[in-house]
């Protein structure tokens, strides 16, 4: 009997401890936070008043602000983090796909953004071209599968990391960004560009370069 009890006794401990043990958690989006998950947040923020900035996917101070000012309107605990107690108060899920709408206008954002950064002083077609590698990027399997995974993979785009791109994007590049997402690619599929003038990666070098478009180099 001592040892059935002393049996029970470990399958209890060991359910409980089961039952216990955290499972994986959810996402959070905090500052620094970016994609096309912070663009639906800013945009529910700016439908309901808290937030006044563009809808860029970038979790910076403004967004922080719009949500802890969200927070304490709710009764939520004040954090500036969007959680999922944060996220359900909105009705948004920190998991799943997006609506298509959304996130076209997500991708148009950003993709405007990064033509910004990168390519603002090209000539128009230049400009376009820039945002045509990205969405060619997405669709080759050598890459992340989404504007937003192209855009912030490591190292991929220097506007991303030296400050430019959280700029506001002019009209050209926003209009530049639409025509690419319409289907205009100026390179003919190009996935790499670069300026001949200021590359110092040597293996950008050995790309084959297909044509040259103001001061941009686009190669495959």
């Amino acid at each position: 009997m001592t040892r059935i009890r002393r049996i029970a006794a470990v399958l209890l401990v060991l359910l409980l401890t089961f039952c216990i043990l955290p499972g994986k958690s959810a996402p959070i989006l905090s500052l620094g936070s970016r994609g096309e998950r912070v663009a639906l947040v800013q945009q529910t923020l700016r439908q309901w008043g808290y937030y006044r900035g563009d809808v860029d996917g970038v979790f910076g101070r403004g967004t922080y602000n719009a949500v802890v000012s969200f927070q304490r309107r709710n009764g939520l605990s004040v954090d500036g983090r969007v959680g999922s107690a944060t996220a359900s108060a909105m009705g948004l899920s920190l998991t799943g796909s997006l609506s298509a709408p959304l996130y076209r206008e997500t991708e148009l954002s950003l993709l405007a953004r990064l033509v910004s950064g990168e390519a603002r002083g090209e000539p128009y077609i230049g400009q376009v071209a820039v945002a045509a590698v990205v969405l060619n990027r997405v669709r080759s399997s050598a890459f992340p599968n989404t504007v937003s995974g192209v855009i912030f993979q490591q190292g991929a785009f220097d506007a991303v990391w030296d400050g430019q791109f959280d700029m506001t994007p002019t009209e050209s590049c926003i209009r530049a960004a639409r025509d690419a997402l319409n289907g205009w690619d100026p390179t003919g599929g190009c996935l790499y560009y670069y300026n001949p003038d200021t590359a110092t990666n040597e293996w950008i070098w050995t790309r084959q370069v297909q044509l040259t478009i103001g001061q941009h180099a686009f190669a495959i």
